[in-house]
Formats: C-alpha cells, structure tokens, sequence
C-alpha cells in the first residue's frame, strides 16, 4: 500500500468543505480499496490556514465546549480566541469530528500536517 501526499492550500476555502475533504483524503475513500476497517488513507498537508474563510455569523457566535471531569465545571472557549492563537487547531477540531468515532481516529489523524508559511518565512 502507498501513502500519497496531497497538499492543499486553504486560502479563500470555507471551513466545513475543507474538513470534509481532508477527511476523505484521510480516511482514503477515494481509493478503489476502501473499506471501513482498512487504515489506507493518505498525507495530507494543509498550507495558509491563516486564510481561511467561516461563512455567517460564527467567528463571533460558535463557542467549543469540553468538561474538565469536575462537577459543574464546562468550560468555553469562543472560536475568535482559539482562532487567534492558533487557527490549525479549529480545523483540527473539524476534521476530528468528521472522522469515524473508532480505534481509527487517531491513527488517520495523525497523518494531518498544518503549515503555517508565515512561520516558514519568519524562521
């Protein structure tokens, strides 16, 4: 089995579409041989994340929630906030949730790599 590398530049993509495209290329369901329980998918590399495009109102309304295992304690962090620190993360968190929710998962996810060019060029 070969593992292809795709790259991909997120200027001007919408959020969701872009998730939904590296999870396939993840998952490898473009391939002739996929199956479900086959770990075939491939590299993906994603470039200018700092570009990308949120339609409607949800850099000021959606909110990401995780419990920390206390008692009464949810906690939320506003999109804008992780956005600014680090906009890989929210894209991440995308394409997390648009993976099969098994042993799988973490494996596949592995092999998403976001660059950052600015950083490339700073550096």
């Amino acid at each position: 089995m070969e593992r292809k590398t795709h790259t991909i530049d997120a200027a001007d993509k919408v959020l969701g579409r872009l998730a939904t495209e590296i999870a396939t290329l993840l998952r490898g369901k473009h391939k002739p041989e996929f199956a479900p329980y086959k770990d075939i998918g491939d590299f993906v590399i994603v470039q200018n994340i700092r570009k990308i495009k949120v339609t409607g109102k949800k850099k000021e309304k959606k909110v990401y929630y995780h419990h920390t295992g206390y008692l009464g304690s949810l906690k939320e962090i506003p999109f804008k906030k992780i956005f600014s620190k680090d906009p890989g993360k929210v894209l991440k968190k995308a394409v997390w949730g648009m993976m099969p929710k098994n042993k799988l998962r973490a494996k596949q996810i592995k092999r998403l790599k976001i660059e950052n060019q600015e950083s490339r060029i700073k550096n």
